[in-house]
């Protein structure tokens, strides 16, 4: 079950540098799923072959502009290729009305229906439950109502010794109990293939979305063992008083908090438009949190 992560947009307010505002694919298995939707999001998920038209399920995590402004342009593209799969959108109250009017003064009557789900920015929310995967909300302290959105399996995934299997030829329904962790018994009850042997238990994996925060040790507990945690830089450290001031992060802010989440993996966004090289952010980041990386548009993150 393949479980990655797509950068579409790294930058903050405004593109700049050739990056663009905040947007991300997340896929699971056969889902997609879009986190926020910059303005760039359409041409971002054409020029990188996404195929846009399995998405059923956006995430906004805030009402600023440079995470939820391409939202309505993706809406009339799937309208003008006659989109009927139901379209589920999550964000904050309000997003609902802005669709709405949109909608009522361009006088478009969709050819699909919106399903509009609110989120609550103060508290921890499953938002959706599909198989063994479930979607959280989580509150962000931003200057508006923000959240952010963590994916993570219900279960750990087993994984079968392929050379035992090839050299011992178990049979399928063998392989089925074995896939369940289960031992396989003959007639008698006796052990012929133990589940230890032949299966290695991986604990279930999780990614974390934190779009605009300020620095909040109290996030850490929200994105705990995350294998990959998206954390906003939008500054360096030199420009701390900057970030608090605009309820935003620093690299070293966003190191600190995968450093006490536990996270495996950190990858830094939202830059701001005064950093042409993002060098030095990362440096910054990696002598707090040293498995920091940039988050880089086209790039697909893997969680193995």
């Amino acid at each position: 079950m393949d479980f990655n992560i797509t950068v579409l947009g790294s930058n903050s307010a405004a593109p700049a540098h050739g990056r663009n505002q905040t947007s991300q694919v997340v896929t699971w298995g056969s889902h997609t799923f879009l986190l926020d939707c910059g303005e760039s999001t359409q041409h971002q998920l054409r020029r990188y072959k996404v195929k846009y038209f399995k998405i059923d399920h956006i995430f906004i995590s805030h009402l600023h502009g440079d995470h939820y402004l391409g939202l309505m342009g993706l809406i009339g593209t799937y309208h003008l290729n006659n989109r009927k799969n139901p379209l589920h959108v999550f964000g904050p109250r309000g997003l609902d009305e802005i669709i709405t009017i949109q909608l009522k003064y361009s006088g478009t009557i969709l050819k699909f229906p919106i399903v509009f789900h609110p989120t609550i920015p103060t508290e921890k929310d499953m938002l959706l439950e599909l198989g063994d995967l479930e979607v959280w909300s989580f509150p962000l302290k931003h200057r508006i109502p923000c959240t952010g959105f963590s994916f993570q399996e219900k279960t750990g995934r087993v994984k079968l010794n392929k050379e035992l299997i090839v050299k011992n030829k178990p049979g399928l329904e063998a392989i089925r109990t074995l896939l369940k962790g289960q031992d396989v018994r003959d007639m008698r009850g006796q052990v012929i293939f133990r589940a230890d042997d032949y299966c290695e238990i991986k604990p279930p994996r999780k990614y974390a979305f934190c779009s605009d925060t300020v620095y909040d040790p109290e996030l850490a507990e929200y994105v705990r063992e995350a294998d990959i945690l998206y954390h906003e830089a939008t500054f360096m450290e030199a420009e701390k008083e900057r970030a608090k001031v605009t309820r935003h992060s620093t690299t070293r802010e966003a190191a600190s908090i995968a450093l006490a989440a536990k996270a495996k993996n950190l990858l830094l966004g939202h830059y701001s438009v005064r950093y042409a090289d993002l060098s030095p952010l990362l440096e910054e980041a990696r002598a707090t949190f040293p498995n920091s990386f940039l988050s880089e548009e086209g790039t697909t993150y893997h969680i193995k």
